[in-house]
């Protein structure tokens, strides 16, 4: 009874310290890394990740509901580009342009299944092992498809529900906006998951093999 209890409080702080850096990624300037005028970073999937990695996919997809309730909070009261808010909450409307029910889709959904994606492909991968140690590899790919996962299903979403809205608020043609959206994916997606692997590979295997052997002491 009481190493169920220490258990359930371990956890606890666990998931408080990763929601506290998801909060942090959030809701400051550190969450982003500028790399051209045009292309930012976020960082925002990477406790999402982490937390699927070393507390479980369910705990990975609670991670990502509040990383969508953290970018809903944000883009309704204090949206980083009003221009495009609409996509993010229904309670936002610029012109014609008005959020919807889908707005809470895409900024819900592609998050919780970042921790999805990643925690199932980590923990399928490292069943698949026995109880060998996990590779570098099992990290990298989490990293990579977690961080895929949300940078996918936000542009598809996005083209999905608001593409006519989408490419007047960019100011283009709607026969462009595939292209523009696919030019994202390889730029600021890729750039992305590259350090979601660099941290899941990096912070995330060295934490987990320090958890697991505190598990087996």
């Amino acid at each position: 009874m009481q190493n169920t209890r220490s258990s359930k409080v371990l956890f606890l702080a666990q998931f408080s310290i990763l929601l506290a850096i998801e909060a942090i990624f959030c809701f400051t300037p550190l969450g982003s890394i500028p790399i051209t005028p045009a292309i930012v970073m976020t960082l925002a999937m990477i406790p999402v990740i982490l937390t699927a990695i070393l507390l479980g996919t369910k705990a990975g997809a609670a991670m990502g509901f509040f990383g969508g309730l953290f970018s809903f909070l944000i883009w309704t009261f204090t949206p980083p580009n009003p221009l495009f808010a609409f996509i993010f909450t229904p309670f936002y409307s610029l012109g014609e342009m008005q959020g919807n029910i889908w707005s809470l889709v895409i900024c819900f959904v592609p998050r919780i299944m970042v921790g999805v994606v990643a925690g199932a492909v980590y923990h399928g991968m490292a069943r698949m092992r026995g109880g060998s140690e996990t590779p570098p590899l099992c990290y990298l790919l989490s990293g990579v498809l977690g961080s895929m996962t949300n940078t996918v299903l936000v542009l598809g979403g996005t083209y999905l529900f608001f593409g006519e809205s989408y490419a007047q608020a960019m100011n283009v043609a709607y026969s462009v906006l595939l292209g523009i959206l696919g030019l994202t994916l390889v730029t600021n997606g890729l750039l992305e998951a590259l350090l979601s692997a660099v941290a899941a590979a990096f912070v995330g295997r060295p934490v987990k093999m320090a958890l697991d052997k505190r598990t087996a002491a």
